[in-house]
């Protein structure tokens, strides 16, 4: 085998290989041979279907597997010749072929991964979030579950913030229907967000029995392409007006919350317990973010354009997956712009290259033992934690997930040790994005 590699670009490379045909021409007979004693032709028996007649039926077929095990293989050994680190997946060309030629030869033109050199941190100012849960979060999350339980009776009174209404409603643009125009006996409580803001308005003070004519303009940005940034006229009748009922804090109350004996200061200690696991997951995923963001700051890089465009098809599967997942109808042949993605992926993947620099540079490997205590954490919420466990180390790959996390906590803490850090008191409000 002989190579020869080209630099195209400061990442882009092209090896050219070249193979003796003898050699693939010797390897296409010996599989034609294996197929002939097994394969099934009519007017033959198994293992009596003469050699050229398979060759005729499955010379090309054979042969194209022949050439691709070739070049991936030589390729392969060419790589580790020239110590490559190849960034994505390479694309071959094959150089036709001529009749009665000693030598075979195709082309492979790839990226290859940039040196990284992340850069200095060390002036870089790290906010880090501080946060105490207080019985006030407590109290607050007692009532978001009251709400979540709520019950609904009819209320002789105008609709009002929180009610469950029950409408028939017509819509129209320009005096024609459009999809999910209408809708008959629909239910809906005031105030989730489930209608567009300007509608509940409009309903909002209406009674059990009453019509109203009125006008909503779509969102430029709405996900309905066809009504988006036009104004429909909506006809609405209330059907009902419906008032929540909240169930007491009780024992019955605690029993619903899985506390077996309803014992109120119990359910209360394992609310605060779920508070805090929820909160500390939020300060330190902002403060992560501070970190990957001052690490993109200050590292300046090339980015791969095959890896760019594999987490690109990655995130737009991603998004089929989860809109399919919501019921959302996905046809595979409507594309999902690459462009939407493209600013985000080019973030992970270069997170990805810094990440893979510091950890082999300061050995910020994810260590078993703090695996395991992560995983612990995680059984906890669990009602039988030690099976929980037991299934994370059941299978390697499940631990992946998990040792991914490790190891960015150790690159997070190796951050806070280089850059300026400071400590924020923030709000409950202000942590959970509700302000």
């Amino acid at each position: 085998m002989q190579s020869n590699l080209e630099t195209l670009g400061s990442l882009e490379r092209r090896l050219s290989v070249t193979l003796p045909a003898a050699a693939i021409d010797t390897e296409v007979e010996s599989r034609l041979k294996r197929l002939s004693r097994t394969v099934k032709m009519h007017g033959f028996r198994p293992g009596k279907v003469p050699l050229k007649v398979v060759a005729q039926q499955y010379g090309p077929q054979v042969r194209q597997e022949v050439l691709g095990d070739v070049m991936q293989k030589s390729f392969g050994d060419a790589v580790r010749d020239q110590n490559l680190r190849i960034a994505g997946s390479p694309r071959f060309e094959l150089k036709p072929p001529t009749d009665g030629a000693a030598e075979f030869q195709y082309s492979a033109t790839f990226e290859v991964y940039p040196d990284v050199k992340v850069g200095d941190i060390a002036n870089s100012t790290i906010e880090r979030p501080q946060l105490a849960v207080s019985e006030a979060e407590v109290d607050r999350t007692v009532e978001i579950m009251r709400k979540q339980r709520a019950r609904y009776e009819p209320a002789q009174r105008a609709a009002r913030n929180e009610d469950r209404v029950t409408i028939d409603f017509q819509g129209t643009i320009d005096g024609a229907k459009f999809q999910g125009s209408s809708g008959s006996g629909q239910q809906t409580v005031l105030g989730e967000g489930r209608l567009l803001p300007d509608f509940e308005a409009n309903v909002i003070g209406m009674r059990a029995g009453e019509s109203k004519s009125f006008d909503v303009r779509f969102p430029d940005d709405y996900h309905g392409r066809e009504v988006a940034g036009k104004t429909a006229r909506f006809e609405v009748t209330v059907r009902e007006v419906a008032g929540p009922v909240l169930p007491a804090v009780d024992a019955d109350f605690a029993k619903s919350l899985g506390v077996a004996d309803g014992d109120i200061p119990r359910m209360r200690a394992e609310i605060r317990a779920n508070v805090e696991r929820e909160v500390k997951a939020k300060l330190k995923a902002r403060l992560r973010e501070q970190v990957m963001q001052a690490l993109l700051d200050a590292t300046r890089m090339e980015t791969p354009k095959g890896l760019l465009q594999m987490e690109i098809r990655r995130m737009q599967e991603g998004m089929r997956q989860g809109l399919t997942a919501r019921g959302v109808k996905v046809n595979d042949a409507i594309p999902l712009p690459a462009d939407i993605f493209e600013q985000q992926a080019q973030r992970r993947v270069n997170l990805g290259l810094i990440f893979g620099e510091l950890v082999k540079t300061h050995a910020l490997y994810a260590k078993p033992e703090q695996v395991r205590a992560m995983v612990d954490e995680q059984a906890q919420s669990y009602e039988h934690p030690e099976e929980v466990v037991k299934w994370f180390y059941a299978a390697p790959e499940r631990l992946r997930e998990i040792e991914s996390v490790a190891m960015e906590d150790n690159i997070v803490a190796w951050a806070l040790g280089v850059a300026k850090v400071t400590d924020k008191t923030m709000s409950f409000d202000e942590l959970m994005g509700k302000r």
